[in-house]
């Protein structure tokens, strides 16, 4: 025909192929996003644990006696001297490395506090999917500190 325009729409290979680019991407942000949530999600337990064990340190310090700091591995929760149980989510786990006599059950143990600040020391790996975290107890000075393990 003479004086046709071209056509102006897209083809529908070229809208199968945009769908197809736009579903890759939300797919790959999807994935990042829940990784990173799971960091988040162990990075904030630690913090509390962090916490709770330099509050178990302080009480030893404080009252000039002996404090520990329990965890229950079968539970997944942990608990600071006079504090409740605190329970961690189901899909995390807790794995325990203290000294022999601090180990209670094949699933329970505690970290000892004494009241010049020193512990027995150990760590504790906090994991979840393919993210561990660590937290150190120095058996000399009962310092707490955390890092996040490579993967």
């Amino acid at each position: 025909m003479i004086g046709a325009r071209p056509s102006r729409g897209f083809s529908l290979i070229e809208i199968i192929a945009v769908v197809f680019l736009i579903a890759l991407a939300i797919g790959a942000v999807s994935i990042s996003f829940s990784k990173s949530m799971s960091g988040a999600k162990v990075q904030a337990a630690t913090r509390d644990m962090v916490a709770a064990l330099r509050y178990a340190r302080g009480q030893a310090i404080v009252k000039g006696k002996e404090t520990t700091f329990d965890l229950d591995l079968a539970g997944n929760s942990y608990r600071a001297p006079g504090r409740p149980m605190v329970p961690l989510p189901k899909n995390m786990r807790l794995a325990l490395y203290t000294a022999d006599q601090e180990i209670t059950s094949d699933t329970s143990g505690s970290i000892r506090f004494f009241p010049d600040g020193a512990s027995t020391g150990g760590h504790i790996s906090v994991l979840m999917e393919r993210v561990e975290w660590r937290i150190n107890v120095d058996w000399l000075t009962g310092a707490v500190t955390r890092e996040e393990l490579p993967q």
